[in-house]
């Protein structure tokens, strides 16, 4: 694996490959809110429009920019570049932490007591390990940094994985899941990415 990870194509491309429907998605949401354009079934979040579209804002721009920050070309040969659109990803992310956790204040009862437990567990996971990813570049140790960065990247896209197991059930059955089964998957798929990640920090 660690062969694989050196190829300065493979790293971003497979991470978009994974992203691609959850940003494609955001970026729809980013263009119909301000057009008032929301389907029904969203219509609820008009209750706090700027805080959901911080959220969709924020994750499409954290999902563009997190594959490009992650290839070794741009670090090693464009590193002011990286350093600019690095703060730009840190933002992105602060903004889906503190939108997420808006988000959950606003509409504490749209899911269930397993479902909000993990948004506010995985909303302040991401602030705190953004934090300690500036903290670590501020003291000049890079692989912390980067650990801690792959480590916020996985959390800030988490909801990736549960949508790529959510959107095909949609498909097929016309329903997302709800009760125990969307608790399981919701839970399930975000904490796989997080331990997938967890993985790559301790492989590299």
């Amino acid at each position: 694996m660690a062969r694989w990870l050196t190829n300065p194509v493979v790293v971003p491309a497979a991470l978009y490959f994974g992203t691609l429907l959850t940003i494609v998605l955001a970026l729809v949401q980013v263009v119909q809110i301000p057009l008032g354009t929301l389907p029904e079934d969203s219509l609820r979040l008009t209750i706090a429009p700027v805080w959901h579209f911080m959220h969709v804002l924020g994750g499409a721009t954290f999902g563009i920019l997190g594959p490009i920050q992650f290839g070794r070309v741009l670090v090693y040969r464009y590193g002011r570049l990286h350093r600019v659109m690095g703060r730009v990803f840190v933002a992105a992310g602060a903004m889906i932490s503190l939108s997420s956790l808006s988000l959950l204040w606003h509409f504490p009862e749209t899911y269930s007591v397993p479902m909000n437990s993990g948004r506010l567990l995985f909303g302040i996971g991401l602030g705190l390990a953004l934090a300690i990813a500036m903290h670590a570049i501020r003291k000049g140790d890079f692989t912390r940094h980067r650990n801690w960065m792959i480590r916020a990247y996985a959390i800030g896209m988490g909801a990736t994985a549960v949508t790529m197991v959510f959107f095909p059930i949609y498909v097929i059955t016309g329903e997302p899941p709800t009760g125990l089964v969307a608790d399981i998957i919701f839970l399930g798929s975000w904490a796989a990415c997080v331990v997938f990640a967890e993985g790559l920090v301790r492989r590299t």
